[in-house]
Order: structure tokens, then C-alpha cells, then sequence
């Protein structure tokens, strides 16, 4: 049987794959996981004292798609029914639940969405006392008590669902606290991608001082994500150049993302924002140890930017939560992913996109210089990918060929490009990925390694 928990959470189209009767289920597996005072202790909860007074609880936020609302309140009955206060704060960032969790002393936090999926879908991702996301061994217990039973509270030791009516307003002065400049005289284009940021994103610029243009900030339930957003920059390119703005930037349905654009309407990735940011965190002697964690897929410009900033690349494996766990580890200052979700350890435990602007945004204040030039820094190495579908992705990885022929290609790129081959998490896939100084290079050494992948695996490959 497949695990239930993915790379975030828990996903699936709502109410086909993800039902309220699977939600609840989770929810009251969760709580009776968490109910337990090692691994509250083991997971960043509020003090043992505090704790010895009063039920667990557990805050509850949603992004805006139609589907939330049902399956909120299965969370939220799941939560009472084995015995845990829900606080629902309603529609918020991710992010905005990982910080009110640690806020409110909550046992849990849960938050329900689907981040930059289609509408259908929506999900359900949980973060620890401490408003960290949660190690596999905690999701896999969670997973293994859904079809338990379980001593269930009656009378008054039933669990209470309360509104907190002030959390958008603490999550906004949080992020507030990271900026200590005026972003005034800055004029910025915001993309909410109709969805948990269209309130919050422009209210926090704002509050900043900037001049704030938003579109796609009218959320209906349905429209989240809908040709918009950080997966969607287009129009998010032509708004900046239309309204002259100094930059744009773009979230997407949970706002833990940010991309930008800048004054001319070319697209500052995750990359460049991680160059940006990493150096004004140094120039401040506040980057841990000079060091950067970034994904094995950051493209080759970043780590050329960044050896000569004189500031160290660490790389983990794709996935914020790999991020997360060796920033943890070395206690390092900054991290993130091409696409766009950036972790700032001092003031967040996950990636912040409302942060990740404002922190953007006051660079150029300090500065006085334009986001193109910030980012300039960054020159992007073409990039080919190819995924050659295979029988079996392990044969292709244990394959002498397939090694002698990567060889052969490092060899040939020298330090000018590299070559990353990555087996598909979820398909028979292998993905080759080839950077190099030109597109025509890179291209041609991408098809020669995909070809000895296909026959190493007896499939086929087609160019993403």
C-alpha cells in the first residue's frame, strides 16, 4: 500500500480521493499522536508546565478554494473528537499557520491546501508545536493510528472549536519585524493568485511603505490559481511594464511562494532571490557559516554568483522539507528552491512569500539599486531536460553505461556546466537534467545521455 503522506502532506482531489471522512480520520490520528507528551516534547511544543494545565489544541487555517470550507470542518471535528481544542484562523498563508501555531502555544498546526495545484485539489500538511514540518517517523505513526480506535473524550474532556479573530493582524506585524527600512518610493505589482495572500500580501507591503498595485486578488473559491500566481508570470510581466512599477511579485495559492519580475519584465527566479538575499544577509554578518542551501536542481549560475560572493552553496535533494531539515542541521541563515519558496530560519520555520517579498523589497531600499541589477548577479547556464520513461529506474541507476557515459559528459563540461541525473519519485521516469554554456551543448549532451538511459532501461524518452 502506498504511503498516504507525500513530499507535503497529504494530497488529492477533494472529495474523490481526499474526503471529509479521510480528513477527519487524519485529523483525530494526529491528535491522538499528539496528545502524547513525549512527542510533544520531541516536536517543539509549549513547555511541559503550561501544557499539564490545560487540553492540547491545535490551530486550523485554509486557503480560499471552495473545497476548504467542507474539509475544515472535518479537521476541526476530527481535532475535538479525540479531545484536542481547534482554533481556526481562517483564511492565511501556510506560513502564517507555522508561525501562529509556535504563537498561540498550539500543540499543531494544520493547514488546509493544495499550494500552486489546480482548484480540484486540496490538501491537508501539519506542523509540530514549534510550527516546524513533521519528520516521516511522526506522519508515519499518524498513518498507522487512522484505522484505530481509540478511547474517545465524552462530557466536558470533548474538545472546543473557537475563531481567533486577531490572527491575520499577528502574522502581519511578525513579518513587519523582519524589515527595519521604509519601502517607500517603491512601486510594486502583486499577483495573489487569488488565493490565502490576496488580503495579507498588499496589507504587509503596504504597511511597509510601497506603493502596492493587485491583481488577481478577487478569491471566489473556485479561481485559485487559475491562470495566475507564481506558475502563471505572464501577466504578472505585462502589469509591471504597464504600470511602470520597479518590480512585480507573485505568489501562489498558500503564499509560501514568491517569484519575481523586474522593472524591465524579465523573471527574477528562486535562484536569483536566493543571490539577492544571501548576499544582503552577508553584507549584514548575518549569513551562519557564509552559506546558501539550495536544491541539486538550482541552476549552476547560482553557485558560479555565489563562490564569487565568496559565500558557500550547500545542496540537499528536491524538496522544501530536505531544505528545511539541513538548515536545521547547521543552523544556517538562508535556503530555498528555484521555484520560488525561500526559508528564512530567523524569522520563519518554512518558506514565507509575503517575507520573501518584503525582504526583496528592502534590499532595494538599502541599496538604491534596481532589482535587474540586484539579480544580475545571477547568469543563468542554459538548461535541457529530458525524461526517458524506463522499465526500471533502479537497473538505470546501478547501469556501468549509463555512469561511463555521465563521465564522459563531466569531462567534457568541465567546470563550464554539469549533469544531474534524478529517478522520478512517483514514476519510472529518470530525469536527465544537462547545463552548459550554451543551449546548443547542453542540448546535445542531454540527448546523448538520455539515449544511454533508454537503452540501459528499455523505454523511451521524451523532452519536457
Amino acid at each position: 500500500m502506498a504511503r498516504l503522506f507525500g513530499t507535503d502532506g497529504v494530497r488529492g482531489l477533494a472529495n474523490a480521493e481526499l474526503t471529509p471522512e479521510l480528513a477527519l480520520r487524519l485529523a483525530s490520528a494526529a491528535a491522538v499522536v499528539f496528545s502524547d507528551p513525549d512527542v510533544a516534547a520531541a516536536t517543539g511544543v509549549a513547555d511541559s508546565i503550561e501544557r499539564s494545565n490545560r487540553r492540547p489544541r491545535a490551530v486550523v487555517g485554509r486557503d480560499p478554494r471552495a473545497s476548504g470550507e467542507m474539509l475544515e470542518a472535518a479537521v476541526c471535528a476530527g481535532l475535538a473528537a479525540a479531545g484536542v481544542d481547534a482554533i481556526r484562523v481562517g483564511v492565511v498563508p501556510t506560513p502564517a499557520v507555522a508561525f501562529l501555531t509556535a504563537d498561540y502555544h498550539a500543540d499543531l498546526g494544520v493547514m488546509i491546501s493544495a499550494s500552486h495545484n489546480p482548484m480540484p485539489d486540496n490538501g491537508i500538511k501539519f506542523f509540530s508545536g514549534g510550527g516546524h514540518k513533521l519528520d516521516d517517523d511522526v506522519e508515519d505513526r499518524i498513518e498507522a493510528l487512522m484505522d484505530d480506535d481509540y478511547i474517545r473524550p465524552i462530557g466536558a474532556a470533548v474538545g472546543r472549536i473557537t475563531d481567533a479573530p486577531d490572527a491575520a493582524q499577528r502574522y502581519l506585524r511578525h513579518v513587519a519585524e523582519a524589515v527595519d527600512i521604509r519601502l517607500d518610493g517603491l512601486t510594486v505589482v502583486v499577483d495573489c493568485a487569488h488565493g490565502a495572500a490576496s488580503e495579507l500580501a498588499p496589507a504587509a507591503y503596504a504597511a511597509a511603505g510601497a506603493n502596492v498595485i493587485t491583481i488577481h486578488a478577487e478569491p471566489d473559491g473556485l479561481n485559485i490559481n487559475e491562470d495566475c500566481g507564481s506558475t502563471h508570470m505572464d501577466k504578472l510581466q505585462a502589469a509591471v511594464l504597464e504600470h511602470g512599477a520597479d518590480l512585480g511579485l507573485a505568489h501562489d495559492g498558500d503564499a509560501d511562494r514568491c517569484l519575481a519580475v523586474d522593472s524591465t519584465g524579465a523573471l527574477v527566479d528562486g535562484d536569483a532571490i536566493m543571490a539577492v538575499l544571501a548576499t544582503a544577509l552577508r553584507d549584514r554578518g548575518s549569513l551562519h557559516e557564509t552559506t546558501l542551501v539550495a536544491t541539486v536542481m538550482s541552476n549552476l549560475g547560482l553557485h558560479i554568483a555565489m563562490r564569487e560572493a565568496g559565500i558557500t552553496v550547500r545542496t540537499t535533494a528536491v524538496g522544501d522539507r530536505y531544505v528545511l531539515e539541513e538548515l536545521r542541521r547547521g543552523g544556517y541563515s538562508l535556503g530555498g528552491e528555484q521555484s520560488g519558496h525561500v526559508v528564512v530560519p530567523g524569522h520563519g520555520t518554512t518558506g514565507d512569500g509575503i517575507l520573501t517579498g518584503l525582504l526583496i523589497m528592502a534590499r532595494m531600499a538599502a541599496t538604491a539599486r534596481s532589482l535587474a541589477e540586484l539579480a544580475g548577479i545571477v547568469t543563468v547556464l542554459p538548461q535541457e531536460l529530458i525524461n526517458v520513461r524506463v522499465a526500471d529506474k533502479h537497473v538505470v541507476a546501478q547501469s556501468d553505461s549509463v555512469a561511463t557515459a555521465v563521465s564522459a559528459a563531466e569531462r567534457e563540461l568541465g567546470d563550464t556546466g554539469r549533469v544531474l541525473l534524478r529517478p522520478s519519485g512517483t514514476e519510472q521516469l529518470v530525469r536527465v537534467m544537462v547545463e552548459a554554456a550554451d543551449a546548443e551543448t547542453a542540448l546535445g549532451i542531454a540527448r546523448r545521455i538520455a539515449d544511454v538511459v533508454e537503452a540501459a532501461g528499455s523505454g523511451e524518452h521524451v523532452q519536457a
